[in-house]
């Protein structure tokens, strides 16, 4: 892969790759050749590539933000990046596809211990029935940045799915919440999933914490979930996570993750559905957990997708993947 920032005038002193790719500061470092910097990197396991450009200038003023060379931007959780596509990218299908109506209505569940309410919006189909429930950590970035809600909505519409309803969780404050907090988790089983679950027990997804909230709450409450899909989950191990022992809730994770680890089987194993990208720094942990949780009994399998961790990477793995996990759960 070639990256070229123009610089004619000469304004920058050093040019470098800022993303997900695990590249040293050497490695993502452009070099200057005429009126350009350009850099080059072996191809890694992608089909795109989000990035920013960190550019200094004489006096060693730092600037980050998307390539001006590059139109092609992606929006994320934390702003808008640049995108590189290889010509073995292709978006989903189901973006273009016809959809059912649907509506949204909005909700809020006491969480007792939390001392705050877990809010949301649940999407659904018109129809006044009883249907299964798809419940998501980060669901309203879920549904900005990976169209959840048009998935199941185009799902729907091909027959490929049954009508069903999506429970898009606000993260509230995600950090604490999300990090294997057992306040959080006993707040979701005891509270927020008897209230919006009208049939069966729903499946429940999320990527990054999310995900790893999901698999704390299914492992603390037997039954309160069918399945889970479980995207890049952050389950930190400390031969591979080390470089995240700053964030505050590190040591609760690791210790929380250890512990699902070392067991030898559980009373409820479920199908777990698990994505991680290909390059990932994620892959390593979840190919980790993704073999103990087979081996203790759960229907669990990890696919690998050619991308790093972002909505976008999320939102081309529902299908075929979080499609094949809901048919196995609703029918």
């Amino acid at each position: 892969m070639t990256f070229r920032l123009a610089d004619p005038e000469g304004r920058y002193a050093a040019v470098r790759l800022c993303s997900d790719l695990p590249l040293s500061d050497r490695e993502r470092s452009f070099a200057r050749h005429g009126d350009d910097w350009v850099l080059e990197i072996d191809p890694p396991a992608v089909a795109r590539l989000e990035y920013h450009l960190e550019v200094t200038d004489a006096d060693g003023a730092t600037e980050t933000g998307p390539d001006p060379g590059n139109p092609l931007r992606a929006a994320g959780a934390f702003g808008e990046k640049s995108v590189l596509e290889t010509p073995e990218y292709a978006p989903p299908a189901w973006l273009e596809a016809e959809t059912v109506e649907g509506r949204y209505e909005d909700f809020s569940v006491r969480g007792r211990g939390l001392g705050a309410n877990v809010t949301g919006r649940i999407w659904s189909p018109l129809t006044d029935e009883p249907l299964p429930l798809l419940v998501a950590h980060d669901g309203p970035e879920y549904d900005k940045l990976a169209m959840l809600s048009r998935y199941s909505a185009a799902m729907i519409a091909a027959g490929t799915l049954p009508p069903h309803r999506v429970a898009m969780l606000a993260p509230g404050p995600r950090d604490e919440w999300y990090s294997a907090s057992a306040l959080y988790s006993r707040a979701l089983y005891v509270d927020v999933i008897p209230a919006l679950a009208t049939t069966a027990p729903p499946v429940g997804m999320g990527a990054s914490l999310g995900a790893l909230a999901m698999l704390v709450t299914q492992r603390r409450a037997p039954g309160t979930f069918a399945a889970l899909y479980l995207q890049s989950g952050s389950f930190f191990m400390p031969r591979f996570d080390s470089h995240e022992s700053g964030f505050p809730r590190y040591a609760r994770i690791v210790r929380v993750v250890r512990r699902i680890l070392r067991a030898l089987e559980h009373p409820d194993p479920i199908p777990v559905a698990l994505t991680c990208g290909a390059a990932e720094e994620n892959v390593f942990n979840n190919r980790v957990m993704a073999r103990a949780l087979a081996e203790q009994g759960y229907e669990a399998r990890l696919d690998e997708v050619p991308d790093l961790h972002n909505y976008t990477a999320w939102r081309d793995a529902f299908d075929p993947h979080l499609t094949r996990l809901l048919e196995r759960a609703w029918r």
